[in-house]
């Protein structure tokens, strides 16, 4: 390629988009930061290279030396072929990480969101602070929406700092997706990384100061002095995630969590965005809370009488509140929605028999022992007492295994006499008592778990019972097996189903000691050489729980079916849908919503499968633990959900779901009849018919709080049709998947590397790297720089399928690959492979016709109100991959389709070297006569470019309010002409 530098040096720093030459070489300058703005740092990308190799140049150093430069034409006699015109116009296509449209972020993400996520980033640039709360139900993306807004505000320059504050087990998913998806290089805060990051840290400086990026636990704001550090030094921008959990005001650590997100959202100009699955659990307090931290106008509205000011402030939520179902963007949103799987549910029962009907008796005999011990003690020790059989019999309805080590457990506190009676204070358990409960009966966060028992007086066993208990566990122990474990036999059938109908499924259980006993059971009935069983529980750290998922998913590659069994660790946090596609519940939850979430690993955004199979195994009325579950939990919750949609938090308290449950089962004695369990109610009947009618009194409640919720907070202020055009502009801008499939697949072909469908599958491919010739050894480094070497199987369409790796415009392997054609063609050394000009004849055309691709480059100036007048904000640099057809001395923009038939076009006959060269000649020689057209053409894009921006922002004004953003956008002085591709008729025969 040959560039024209003028003699005299810049003197000034050049404007992004100018093109210069330094160091050897040219160069397109990138826009400046304040802060490089006031250090004089100048950043260059390569003009053929990618963000990879841009530099960092020092102004007062290196200034003397910059020169600007121009782009010169096409060379007339290094013409290439038809088909390298449309490969190097999609790799320029696939390298613009700036492109026009409205949007800055798109282009350095590594995901195509779907027209549906892009409301609340709509929502978003409406609003001169930033303050949603995105409530999509479970599976939806909400992630993928909150770092689609946070990318975006980042790189517009209106923001610096991102933060996410999430529950511990979470913050290495949304670490992994912020680096992996979105490229923010985020680093995690919590007890056991704080102290290292705050290493080498400068004087008076915190983590928050230094790190741009953070995601930070919530057990480590627990603490007084981290909690107001982080107030004092947070970032212009938050993400909350499960903010449910911080919004109500009562138990001391939801209290801190409180006051934490209010002083967060107190400061004005502070950017917030709240997550949750589940807005309104029941608590209208906690509700209102999470909507006063969007505006304080909004708390207390759901209790506000109804009237004008209601009303009004309802409607303006609308701005602030997304909340949406699978069922509104099918109705709403149609085939430019997700493809969603449809879920298919089930229920499996065993029964209890024999040996294991006599240990369950007699355990709930041990269980009531307990509760009557108590009788004549305070409130508090019966309370624990209860709890304390809950969770022996939720153990003993789990597996051998887990009542195995509950039963050990507590031998064990009788054998080193470990009471707890010292330390019972009973003011301090009784404020605890809430979240115990909601531990141990409402399935709390699983790293919270002992792994054996969840619940408080676990210790409260006599001397005497020691008998009793060994006998216990050495009973307990002998059923381990299928023979004697009617459950695991129950399971082992419908695991074979499952399998022979091609499922993939996710076993999840309560207990850690079940988790591991059903994999070494599943390990020696499933058939090695072609399934492999895995375990997860909470007692891996989450980096291995990761890696153990990779492992299984690799699996996939040597055809063999994997098989997960795992705690409710995995319930939140790690996505499953690429490798499974159902699920078992073999240990039923009281808390209806971890259902919900576990189903949602695998029937979520990304399910490559049709449909996903739910399987909800139970014992029926042969066990009463799992029998009241269904009928005063589950049944009901799972009622309210098909009429409504929606999954309904459990209603009311701990306390009452506990005393309906364990007063119907430990109320009267427990027989054993034709081998079933049947618990008798004698005495108790009146209380029980109470406790029953108040559950089902939550129930309706429940149900018409969410109803109501649904109907008054629906997002209804953006429509389909207005993110749909955003998105359409989106893939204009930046190439669409059919375009990466495009490049990588014609790039491989004239790369001579095997690429192919495979037979098994029309959606994934495969790639031989293996066979990339000794002459591309800097290739092959480039690309092994990010483990890309030997076979890949690859996927252009999302979502991905049998353990391939979806290629977005920003995977690796597309970054190269264009980045290595853009450089080859512009560079001049190899037309074979891709050339800036071709000349063929074919029948797409009766008249001779001159294709130009063309490179736009604006400079976008925006300013910001503040209140007292407009503050400047980095200026942008928006860059366009146009093809237009020359008509005269003017030119005409093609749209996708029109451009792609004509670059497409097959050729028909010869055309001799000399006549190439002539023709090429005749067409560059008329270049300068095009430049006022080029010109004009670069001025309407850059037009089109300030309007765009414009749009999404106006959008906000409301009542006679100021457009709170202004935006100017000039072009580049010069349109750069990559390619010049003449079509001749073919002759007539």
């Amino acid at each position: 390629m040959t560039l024209t530098p003028t003699q005299a040096p810049a003197t000034d720093i050049p404007s992004p988009g100018s093109i210069v030459k330094v160091r050897g070489r040219e160069w397109i300058a990138l826009p400046q930061s304040s802060t490089e703005k006031q250090e004089q740092v100048l950043k260059l990308r390569p003009l053929g290279g990618g963000d990879q190799s841009i530099a960092t140049l020092y102004w007062p150093l290196e200034g003397a030396s910059v020169k600007p430069a121009s782009f010169d034409p096409p060379d007339p006699s290094q013409s290439g072929s038809q088909s390298s015109a449309l490969l190097l116009r999609d790799a320029l296509l696939l390298k613009l990480r700036a492109g026009a449209g409205p949007f800055r972020s798109l282009g350095n993400v590594a995901l195509e969101p779907r027209p549906y996520q892009l409301v609340p980033l709509l929502m978003a640039l409406k609003q001169a602070v930033t303050r949603v709360l995105i409530a999509d139900e479970v599976g939806l993306g909400k992630t993928v929406e909150a770092l689609l807004i946070a990318r975006e505000l980042l790189d517009r320059g209106e923001i610096r700092q991102i933060t996410v504050i999430c529950p511990p087990h979470l913050c290495e998913k949304w670490r992994a997706d912020m680096i992996g998806q979105f490229n923010l290089a985020a680093e995690v805060v919590r007890p056991g990384t704080a102290q290292k990051l705050e290493r080498g840290l400068p004087a008076g400086k915190s983590i928050f100061d230094v790190i741009p990026f953070t995601v930070v636990s919530l057990d480590w704001i627990k603490s007084d002095r981290n909690r107001e550090s982080f107030l004092r030094s947070c970032g212009d921008f938050v993400i909350v995630d499960e903010a449910h959990t911080c919004a109500a005001r009562k138990g001391g650590g939801r209290q801190q969590r409180y006051e934490l997100l209010r002083g967060l959202s107190d400061k004005p100009d502070r950017h917030v965005v709240l997550l949750t699955a589940t807005p309104h659990s029941g608590d209208t307090e906690a509700f209102d809370n999470l909507l006063g931290l969007l505006d304080r106008k909004f708390a207390g509205l759901s209790e506000m009488a109804e009237g004008p000011r209601r009303r009004e402030l309802r409607d303006d939520l609308g701005n602030y509140f997304v909340q949406r179902r699978r069922q509104d963007l099918k109705e709403e949103w149609g085939t430019n929605g997700a493809d969603f799987p449809d879920r298919e549910t089930r229920e499996a029962e065993y029964k209890l028999s024999g040996d294991w009907a006599e240990l369950f008796h007699d355990v709930l005999g041990y269980a009531k022992d307990l509760v009557q011990r108590s009788a004549g003690e305070s409130k508090l020790r019966q309370r624990m007492s209860w709890w304390a059989a809950l969770a022996l019999l939720r153990c003993v309805s789990s597996s051998p295994a887990a009542a195995s080590a509950s039963l050990r457990t507590k031998l064990l506190n009788l054998q080193t006499g470990s009471s707890g009676e010292t330390e019972l204070n009973e003011q301090q358990l009784a404020d605890d008592l809430e979240s115990m409960a909601a531990l141990a009966v409402l399935d709390g966060a699983e790293e919270e778990f002992s792994g054996e028992e969840a619940a408080p007086g676990a210790d409260l066993a006599n001397a005497e019972d020691a008998e009793q208990l060994q006998d216990l566990i050495a009973r307990a122990d002998l059923l381990r097996g299928k023979t004697h474990d009617p459950k695991l036999k129950q399971l082992i059938k419908e695991l074979n189903g499952l399998l022979k109908e091609g499922f993939r499924p996710v076993i999840f259980c309560r207990f850690r000691p079940t988790a591991h006993y059903l994999a070494e059971q599943l390990q020696e009935v499933l058939p090695k050489r072609s399934h492999v069983v895995m375990a997860v529980t909470g007692d891996l750290p989450p980096e291995e729980r990761v890696l153990r998922i990779r492992e299984l998913q690799d699996e996939l590659a040597n055809e063999k079916v994997p098989v997960l069994v795992a705690t409710d660790c995995l319930s939140e946090g790690i996505d499953l849908q690429h490798t499974f596609d159902a699920v078992v519940h073999y240990d039923l939850c009281w808390n209806p919503t971890r259902h919900e979430q576990r189903e949602g690993r695998v029937d979520r955004f990304g399910q490559a499968r049709n449909n996903v199979r739910a399987l909800m195994l139970h014992g029926g009325s042969s066990n009463p633990v799992d029998d009241r579950v269904r009928t005063v939990i589950l049944e009901k919750e799972q009622t309210i959900r098909k009429e409504l949609g929606v999954s309904v938090p459990i209603p009311g308290n701990a306390n009452t779901i506990t005393q309906a449950v364990l007063s119907s089962i430990l109320g009267g004695p427990a027989q054993v009849i034709q081998g079933n369990l049947e618990l008798g109610l004698e005495g108790n009947t009146a209380t029980q018919l109470e406790l029953d009618a108040t559950i089902e009194a939550e129930w309706q409640s429940a149900k018409e709080k969410a109803k109501t919720t649904r109907t008054i907070f629906a997002q209804r202020s953006l429509k389909p049709e207005e993110a749909l055009a955003e998105w359409d502009r989106m893939q204009e801008s930046l190439g669409s998947e059919q375009a990466v499939e495009r490049l990588v697949v014609n790039a491989c072909r004239r790369l001579n590397l095997p690429i192919g469908p495979l037979k098994s599958s029309n959606d994934c491919w495969e790639l031989d790297l293996t066979a990339l010739a000794d002459d591309r050894m800097a290739l092959r480094e480039r690309l092994r720089n990010h483990d890309l070497e030997g076979r890949l199987r690859l996927s252009f369409r999302s979502p991905a399928r049998d353990g391939s790796k979806l290629l977005s415009r920003s995977h690796p392997l597309v970054v190269e690959l264009a980045d290595f054609v853009a450089e080859r063609a512009l560079s001049g050394l190899e037309p074979d492979l891709a050339a800036r000009a071709s000349v063929i004849r074919t029948k797409a055309v009766t008249s001779r016709t001159q294709l130009l691709v063309l490179r736009l480059r604006h400079q976008l100036h925006q300013d910001r109100w503040t209140g007292n007048g407009y503050e400047a904000l980095p200026d942008l640099l928006v860059e366009e991959c146009l093809t237009v057809r020359v008509q005269g001395d003017g030119v005409e923009q093609l749209e996708g389709a029109a451009a792609l038939e004509l670059l497409e076009a097959p050729p028909s006959g010869n055309v001799e070297a000399g006549e190439r060269t002539r023709w090429l000649t005749e067409a560059v020689g008329g270049l300068d006569a095009l430049q006022p057209a080029l010109q004009a053409l670069a001025e309407r894009r850059a037009q089109l470019a300030e309007d765009d921006h414009r749009r999404v922002r106006e959008a906000s004004l409301r009542r006679g309010e100021s457009l709170r953003m202004r935006f100017n956008c000039e072009p580049a002085p010069a349109v750069d002409v990559i390619g010049l591709f003449v079509l001749l008729p073919a002759p007539l025969l």
